[in-house]
């Protein structure tokens, strides 16, 4: 089939690579425009543009998806189906309706758990032991449309957002290359989504990754986890934002001291930064703080100057 494929960031990189090596033609790429990124926020083309110039495939940036013009050249390309994944834009009903097969989207959950723009991070902090990625036709509403196809993935217990989805884009891809194959033969029929086991996963704002630190051992370890690497968790410390890599919780009488931590409060040792949760305390990883370079807790600490029962979250 001719087929475009519509996408951005990294995580589309898979099935981008995956489709060009199947048997259908990849004729056009359809990618977010260029966007201020680094320190000098300069214009920068996203993943999928760049790799899309490295395969010789024409690409097309259009600052929104009903764009007249875009509709046009769309049109004039004529593909049987547009397979997205992570493209981050709405689609129009006339956009919808101009390849024969419709928008196939890749989406990372098992539907309809988990619709929405950040599936993968809501599974983590909501502490689910299974996910994986699903395809189907898009409708006009958010990740509503029928069901071609499902793979399942294990959430490892160490499993970052980032870990995880990179495993769920690897596999995904293979996932997307067989709907579409399938939708060609007329093997794969799409079916309604379940009524039931509807969640939502709506975008994680920099103010939802603030560790609150009167919650438990377990709820800190999945909201860092789930918050690795965008948006990142944080806490604040002498009044200033400090940037947290994944913690490891503590088991019940592991501190290097007796008694148990309140809530905040911090334990340096030589080499480990312990700080207190509802439960148990959690061990820092990687830290960063406001305009410094990522660094192990304990090398942060000793910089710092910690004194004894100073606390994170103290404004």
């Amino acid at each position: 089939m001719r087929v475009v494929f519509a996408g951005t960031p990294e995580v589309a990189l898979p099935s981008l690579e995956a489709l060009v090596a199947s048997s259908h033609e990849v004729v056009a790429v359809v990618t977010r425009p260029d966007a201020p990124a680094g320190r000098g926020r300069h214009l920068e083309p996203s993943p999928v543009r760049r790799r899309a110039r490295e395969l010789g495939i024409p690409v097309l940036t259009p600052g929104s998806a009903k764009d007249p013009g875009f509709l046009a050249e769309l049109t004039r390309i004529g593909p049987d189906l547009v397979a997205v994944v992570a493209y981050g834009d709405i689609i129009s009903q006339a956009g919808l309706d101009i390849p024969v097969h419709g928008w196939v989207n890749l989406h990372f959950s098992i539907l309809p758990a988990w619709r929405g723009a950040a599936p993968v991070q809501h599974a983590i902090m909501a502490g689910d032991e299974l996910t994986g990625a699903t395809t189907f036709r898009i409708e006009r509403s958010m990740d509503t449309g029928p069901v071609f196809g499902v793979m399942t993935e294990q959430i490892r217990c160490d499993d970052t957002a980032g870990d995880l989805l990179d495993r769920l884009a690897v596999g995904g891809a293979s996932l997307l290359v067989a709907t579409v194959d399938g939708i060609e033969t007329g093997a794969l029929v799409a079916k309604p989504q379940p009524a039931e086991g509807v969640s939502l996963a709506p975008k994680v704002r920099v103010e939802d990754a603030r560790v609150r630190w009167d919650r438990s051992a377990m709820l800190v370890d999945r909201l860092v986890r789930g918050c690795t690497p965008a948006p990142g968790a944080w806490t604040t410390f002498r009044g200033e934002r400090l940037r947290l890599g994944p913690v490891a919780v503590v088991a019940p009488g592991g501190l290097p001291a007796e008694g148990r931590l309140t809530p905040g409060t911090l334990l340096v040792t030589k080499r480990m930064v312990f700080v207190g949760t509802a439960t148990d305390a959690v061990r820092l990883g990687m830290v960063q703080a406001q305009g410094k370079r990522p660094m192990p807790a304990a090398d942060w600490a000793r910089g710092t100057r910690i004194d004894a029962g100073e606390r994170f979250g103290d404004e």
